[in-house]
């Protein structure tokens, strides 16, 4: 039985991986460079989840549970340790600027959308946005390159006006890792949470809606229906999130702050050759 059970899972993972495979060899990453990602990933896990008593699991167990030698169970841990394999994705000042444009009282109005701004001037303005939550980026080159991404537009006035709520980044790689990082991420911790024995009771919201007879010319009107009801969606769970935000106060520990993600997702298989049965 369990090595029927052991089968079915890596049978799922196998499908899984195929788009994973996909990206990959578009970028150029053959089977060697990812083997090592994977194994340094299980070197990581097993060291820290699977410890007796809060302590880190021992090298000897470790190259036990992973199947590898205890001289490279040593020398992963070594660059894990080093923060060699830390991945490090953090927002822009654009989005940083986009962001707080709809969160901040006084940038928004009395329905919480932005206001539109002046570029300079007045009570307040761009150059009071910018200078808050851009960096050092100046408010002239911020102006641009919003306005170059099309997430705000220029109005007869001469006023800022946000048109967009978001944007996807210029080239594909950045895509990429944000989506795996923001996406992909997140759905993979949910699955491993809501499987996992440990989760005493406390399930995570996840829900798919799938049909097997949907007929080919109907796909192109679904896939528009669904991408308007879902940006719909996140733009409300994006305004709780901002009022969430808007209730902490500044004197809260950084240390207290929780990742929180949330999503939902639409898929069409297009893989004629990924075998596998709803």
């Amino acid at each position: 039985m369990q090595d029927k059970t052991k089968q079915l899972v890596l049978d799922a993972f196998l499908l899984m991986l195929r788009p994973v495979v996909r990206i990959l060899l578009r970028y150029g990453i053959g089977y060697r460079e990812f083997a090592e990602v994977t194994k340094t990933a299980f070197v990581d896990v097993a060291s820290s989840d699977f410890g007796i008593r809060g302590r880190p699991t021992n090298i000897s167990r470790v190259a036990v549970m992973t199947g590898l030698t205890r001289k490279e169970v040593r020398r992963l841990r070594d660059k894990v340790s080093e923060g060699d394999s830390a991945i490090r994705v953090k927002s822009t000042p654009l989005l940083d600027v986009l962001h707080h444009w709809h969160a901040q009282p006084e940038f928004t109005d009395s329905d919480g959308r932005p206001l539109p701004l002046p570029f300079s001037g007045g009570e307040i303005s761009f150059n009071d946005l910018v200078r808050r939550f851009g960096g050092d980026i100046p408010a002239g080159a911020m102006r641009t390159e919003m306005k170059r991404v099309g997430v705000i537009r220029e109005d007869e006035s001469g006023s800022l006006c946000v048109v967009q709520r978001t944007f996807i980044p210029d080239t594909d790689h950045e895509n990429l890792v944000t989506l795996l990082v923001h996406s992909a991420y997140p759905l993979l911790s949910n699955i491993e949470h809501n499987t996992s024995q440990d989760r005493d009771n406390d399930s995570w919201a996840n829900r798919v809606a799938f049909t097997q007879s949907l007929r080919s010319r109907d796909t192109k009107q679904l896939r528009r229906i669904a991408k308007d009801r879902i940006a719909d969606f996140s733009e409300t769970i994006d305004d709780i999130l901002i009022a969430y935000e808007s209730l902490q106060d500044d004197r809260e520990k950084e240390d207290d702050n929780n990742v929180v993600s949330v999503g939902i997702f639409y898929f069409e298989e297009r893989d004629e050759n990924a075998s596998y049965e709803w």
